[in-house]
């Protein structure tokens, strides 16, 4: 294999859809769907059979306090047997929606707070070899309680849901330590660090264009 010098210009990933020849739903879930579809990279003659899970996307919310402390909720997650410390997110899964109006709803429904400010802070493709789900995480300062009469009722893993605050530079030390492997919570996490550093130069408009949206609804 040859290497060549990748500029600064070329490092950002591009739209290159293929034409599947065929494609099926092989499983029929109920939060997202799995996918078999044969398609052809050029120059081959033999088509690729790739399933993947569908998925309409998500977003991911990384609040910060007054004293920077960063928000985390912990909550169970069965296919890995595990309570985990995360950061409040959710699926886009009310047709329309603006990414960041989702982003807003879950920071309430899932910890009763509210944000002045918001911004685009990372975005990424949870697994683009096995999964369509792209995910933009936000952050979220100048929070407030959400008023009583205006609370979500949680249900399921969400009932248990408990939250708290943490110093930012111990939560990255969790996380290069091993101790957190939620990617959204460790991703979010290093790039509040990596912001905090740059004074926060490096922050997106909230509506700033989003190209990995996922095209599959789920």
């Amino acid at each position: 294999m040859d290497f060549t010098d990748i500029t600064s210009e070329q490092l950002r990933d591009t739209a290159d859809p293929h034409t599947a020849d065929s494609s099926e739903i092989v499983f029929d879930g109920a939060i997202w769907d799995v996918c078999r579809e044969r398609f052809r990279m050029a120059g081959q003659e033999d088509a690729l059979t790739r399933e993947f899970i569908t998925h309409p996307g998500a977003v991911s919310v990384l609040a910060l306090d007054e004293r920077g402390r960063v928000l985390l909720i912990n909550q169970y997650r069965h296919p890995v047997r595990m309570r985990m410390w995360e950061i409040p997110a959710g699926l886009l899964d009310v047709s329309g929606e603006p990414a960041l109006h989702a982003a807003q709803r879950e920071l309430g429904e899932e910890t009763d707070l509210r944000a002045e400010q918001w911004h685009t802070l990372v975005d990424f493709d949870n697994s683009p070899g096995s999964s369509a789900e792209a995910n933009r995480i936000f952050l979220a300062r100048g929070l407030s309680e959400v008023p009583s009469a205006d609370r979500f009722t949680r249900e399921g893993e969400e009932a248990e849901i408990v939250a708290g605050f943490a110093d930012l530079d111990d939560a990255v030390a969790a996380v290069l330590g091993g101790r957190l492997a939620s990617p959204a919570a460790a991703l979010g996490i290093m790039a509040a660090h990596i912001a905090r550093a740059h004074d926060w130069s490096t922050l997106r408009a909230p509506d700033a264009p989003w190209q990995a949206r996922p095209q599959h609804d789920g």
